[in-house]
């Protein structure tokens, strides 16, 4: 006595790979077209400027363990920011940054006590 299994398969999770893996690759392509400069690094006072040639709708500053210090967001849109800090702690910061396109683009700086 013979007992015969078939066993098929079918997966669409490969296609659903591949449509999140273009989807992976279209972001960052559009983020990398900005052009950033946040200055002066380090930062040594309470405040830095962010300068870019897209247009900035929005800004949110975190300490490295995610703790949000500092957040704006534009009406219109800006190309040059300067960003006050109440009393910053020395410390490595990231700064995202929305651009009015949907694209984002995240910079780290580094915050040191005035000499």
């Amino acid at each position: 006595m013979f007992v015969f299994f078939s066993l098929s398969l079918f997966s669409q999770k490969d296609t659903a790979g591949i449509a999140s893996a273009r989807l992976k690759q279209d972001l960052p392509a559009r983020a990398a077209t900005a052009t950033v400069s946040i200055y002066p690094v380090p930062v040594r006072e309470n405040y830095f400027n962010i300068k870019t040639d897209q247009d900035i709708s929005s800004i949110k500053i975190t300490n490295i363990i995610g703790q949000v210090i500092y957040k704006v967001q534009y009406n219109g849109p800006q190309m040059l920011s300067t960003i006050y800090l109440d009393n910053p702690r020395r410390g490595m910061y990231l700064v995202s940054i929305l651009f009015s396109d949907g694209s984002r683009m995240v910079k780290k700086i580094m915050i040191e006590p005035s000499e």
